[in-house]
């Protein structure tokens, strides 16, 4: 993938009334990990170019799709409480994407292939728009723009915008409010997306496995790709259903609800390691993979210390702080006013 995210759908702690979804923030957590494993090498050489990178595109499946998604989700379920934290609820959206797009343009100084800029650009021109829509549009929507963007060999934007509103649509119709207490969703949704998945490896056999330079990646590839990503999501809401949900929250749930932060770290940590310690990241996928271990395991434990004594993390409340335009508390047990 060219670009990445870690951004949350939310992540700045629950909305006064909900309580917070652990599961997304699982979903989250998980997908940092993918994230930076896809784009590690990419950070360490400054390179925006990821088929060049193995790494990159052995991992694309966690990317782009999975925090597309989980942004629409947390868009939708922010819209959804906006109305009693503010008199213009679409004002202090405008505001979060704008100070998104803030990071991300600063961001860029240190990686060219950051995707906050690009989040924040689609989310202003397709993601704030569809709050006027009814539910029904926004899912008609996402489903011609998923296709759309196939159909252009990856869509870029196209594939964000498609999976912001798939993201949106799901929170609308109240699908995410019932992620916790379903097992057989999450089973026939994964069945269904392994067997659209096998469908279009099927119809891409006769072609090279995967794009390469000479062959660009086809439709069903594209397709079997994106299913892919449906059958991890729902193989992990069904391990949440199982004795390894503590496993699984404890270790993955502090990423997920540091996301944004941990994100932003990740690449100073990984230009620390091949520029300051000179580690072969960007030649080495052994190397590259050591380090984001590393970067991993020190994000993990310091986002669990961290979140003992604060509500979120450091870059998620300089978010909620820009999105109302009031001072949030950020130690744990102050009051929220």
């Amino acid at each position: 993938m060219t670009q990445n995210t870690a951004l949350p759908g939310h992540g700045t702690g629950a909305p006064p009334g909900r309580t917070r979804i652990a599961a997304l923030d699982v979903l989250r957590g998980v997908g940092l990990c993918g994230i930076l494993v896809a784009n590690v090498q990419l950070i360490a050489a400054s390179d925006t170019a990821v088929d060049a990178q193995p790494l990159g595109a052995a991992q694309s499946w966690l990317g782009l799709p999975l925090f597309s998604l989980l942004f629409g989700v947390g868009f939708s379920l922010l819209m959804d409480s906006a109305p009693g934290r503010t008199p213009r609820p679409r004002l202090a959206l405008l505001r979060r994407l704008l100070a998104l797009l803030a990071v991300g343009l600063a961001h860029m100084l240190l990686w060219p292939g950051e995707i906050l800029t690009v989040y924040a650009v689609v989310g202003l021109l397709v993601l704030l728009p569809s709050t006027w829509l009814p539910r029904w549009a926004v899912a008609g929507l996402a489903a011609v723009l998923l296709p759309a963007a196939l159909v252009v060999a990856g869509g870029g934007p196209l594939v964000i915008a498609g999976f912001f509103l798939t993201g949106s649509a799901l929170a609308r119709y109240g699908a995410v409010d019932r992620i916790e207490r379903s097992t057989w969703g999450p089973v026939l949704a994964g069945a269904a997306c392994a067997a659209g998945a096998a469908l279009a490896l099927w119809a891409d056999g006769g072609a090279p496995a995967g794009p390469t330079a000479a062959r660009p990646p086809s439709v069903p590839f594209l397709l079997a790709d994106l299913l892919q990503t449906g059958v991890y999501v729902c193989v992990l809401l069904v391990l949440l259903r199982t004795p390894l949900r503590p496993v699984l929250t404890a270790v993955f749930a502090p990423l997920g609800r540091m996301a944004l932060t941990n994100y932003l770290t990740a690449t100073l940590l990984v230009l620390f390691a091949a520029r300051v310690l000179g580690l072969p990241v960007g030649e080495s996928a052994e190397a590259a993979l050591s380090v984001a271990g590393a970067v991993v395991a020190a994000q993990v434990v310091c986002s669990t210390l961290w979140l003992r004594r604060h509500r979120q993390g450091p870059a998620e409340w300089l978010w909620r702080w820009a999105t109302w335009w009031k001072r949030p508390p950020l130690r744990a047990g102050a009051d929220a006013g």
